[in-house]
């Protein structure tokens, strides 16, 4: 832990007043491609952030992917507690040097994609992160699945990543993480964000993503469905169903009966179902 009372001021001594660019420079911190560290230097997005993630002083905010501590340090006193979870213990003396001031903040320093979820206490109503962008789509799934009291989501993430997840049925970006996210809930790319705003500058464009739940998370049946659907995209839905290595020996019958049921053709490939369409197929399929 490195105590703040040791940190010069941040104009003296050379020093840059960004945060990020500070800590880098205090801290001797090397962003590191493989772990996706890409730190957020322009403070005004920062502002754009709290816009669209309305911090309250009843919320548990939890981000994924700490960095340097710029949002943390912005989101801790607008809420009622942060969690924060980084991978990289090399950023764990600038991580502290941003969240010590606070008491409502607790970090931990493991893998968002092994950590236990249900067990942070108090649990999460909001995710708010610069997500890493090897792991955006999947924390953000997993997220919807194990914290059913998150009402919120705001992330930056990878464009196709964003774009993914608020693609319309019909679409070239229309995929098993759009469904999965639109059953569970409201999504929408809010804005795009400047490669600029990021040290090291990423080779890919970003977006800011909302996500708002409008109900539960799907079952297991449910999801095992949209990707059996979605794992031959060229097929029809039926056949590729029928293709599943543990299929009924009757699905693709059941199935194109069930989709004119719900007003679709017998044929019609997976893209073309809404998130509530598969909703009304799984139903259709177990009764």
């Amino acid at each position: 832990m490195v105590s703040r009372d040791a940190s010069p001021p941040p104009n003296t001594a050379g020093q840059p007043s960004q945060p990020s660019l500070r800590r880098m420079r205090e801290f001797g911190v090397r962003p590191k491609r493989e772990l996706g560290q890409n730190f957020l230097i322009d403070s005004n997005m920062l502002g754009v952030i709290e816009r669209a993630a309305e911090p309250a002083s009843t919320d548990t905010v939890l981000e994924i992917g700490g960095g340097l501590g710029v949002l943390s340090e912005h989101l801790a006193p607008l809420v009622a507690h942060l969690h924060v979870v980084e991978l990289d213990r090399g950023l764990q003396p600038a991580l502290r040097d941003a969240i010590d001031p606070f008491h409502n903040v607790t970090l931990h320093i493991a893998d968002a994609m092994r950590l236990d979820l249900r067990a942070l206490d108090p649990a999460p109503t909001k995710v708010v992160a610069n997500l890493p962008y090897g792991i955006a789509a999947g924390a953000i799934l997993r997220t919807i699945e194990e914290l059913p009291a998150v009402e919120l989501w705001v992330a930056m993430v990878q464009r196709e990543v964003g774009e993914r997840f608020a693609a319309p049925a019909g679409s070239g970006a229309y995929g098993v993480p759009s469904v999965i996210a639109q059953l569970a809930c409201d999504v929408r790319v809010l804005r795009g964000v400047s490669r600029n705003v990021f040290a090291p500058v990423p080779n890919v464009d970003s977006v800011l993503v909302e996500l708002r739940r409008s109900g539960p998370a799907a079952p297991q049946a449910l999801r095992d469905l949209v990707g059996a659907a979605f794992a031959h995209r060229r097929k029809a839905l039926a056949r590729s169903l029928a293709l599943a290595p543990d299929a009924a020996v009757d699905v693709r019958q059941r199935a194109r009966a069930a989709l004119e049921e719900i007003g679709h053709r017998s044929d019609v490939r997976a893209e073309r179902l809404s998130a509530q369409d598969f909703r009304l197929l799984h139903e259709k399929l177990s009764a």
